[in-house]
């Protein structure tokens, strides 16, 4: 049996699970274990595979929607020890972002789910589009502008009328938010290594923040967004409820 830690979020259940866990099996420090087992929700799995991007990681759901986490089946120890030694791995890549903020700062983050542009005042945004160093939309006004990965587009992305990626397609979700003009653009789906850049019209007077996952930086000029197709981050997924079958099952839901 590989070497297991144990994370927790402050969740009761997550809590009740880790006193009675410690109690029945000595759990190693993070950094030496092989496959980290993490309870929680969606929030707690980000700051974990932000940390800890080179461990395998297997979540427990104790939270609200959880669709990074499985499901919790059994409080018996050997019961979820038995499910993580038959889990498959899914392997995700991060996004990448490199934001200029109206000091002329610069900054460089990951995310794991999606990178959002969002207007930060009464003001609507209005940002112009590149993909590939080519101009692809002049003037998008709008409340704001998001590139998910596959395991994000079932999140925000979904919320803002995005579409549902399956995993392995290879491909990025570009999707507006609440769009003023041009008012029927949807956004587009893009091959996974393209380079998609914004550009901040009067960011002075329309100020625009963008946020990863659970973080943000605030009053950005320019934003470069791409997959970091260099890092792999593994996920372990139940064999019956494995996340690609979820995003599949989930484009089937009214």
């Amino acid at each position: 049996m590989a070497s297991l830690s144990l994370l927790t979020s402050n969740h009761p259940l997550a809590k009740s699970l880790e006193k009675n866990w410690r109690a029945d099996y000595t759990f190693g420090p993070p950094e030496k274990a092989d496959i980290l087992l993490v309870a929680g929700g969606d929030g707690m799995m980000l700051r974990v595979l932000r940390e800890y991007a080179s461990q395998k990681i297997y979540g427990i759901n104790c939270g609200s929607v959880g669709f990074l986490m499985n499901t919790l089946h059994s409080e018996n120890l050997k019961d979820m020890l038995a499910r993580i030694e038959k889990a498959k791995e899914i392997a995700l890549h991060p996004l990448v972002l490199e934001a200029t903020t109206l000091d002329g700062k610069r900054h460089t983050a990951k995310a794991i789910n999606e990178v959002a542009l969002l207007r930060r005042g009464a003001q609507g945004a209005k940002i112009a589009i590149s993909v590939d160093g080519v101009m692809r939309m002049q003037e998008l006004v709008c409340d704001g502008v998001l590139v998910a990965t596959p395991a994000g587009s079932t999140g925000y992305n979904l919320s803002a009328h995005g579409p549902i990626i399956p995993l392995g397609s290879n491909l990025l979700a570009l999707t507006p938010i609440c769009p003023f003009r041009p008012r029927r653009w949807r956004g587009a789906l893009l091959p996974a290594h393209s380079s998609i850049s914004f550009e901040i019209i009067d960011p002075d007077h329309r100020v625009v923040g963008v946020s990863f996952d659970d973080q943000e930086i605030h009053g950005v000029t320019h934003v470069t967004v791409k997959e970091d197709s260099s890092q792999k981050l593994a996920i372990l997924f139940d064999e019956d409820h494995h996340l690609e079958e979820r995003i599949i099952a989930e484009q089937f839901l009214s």
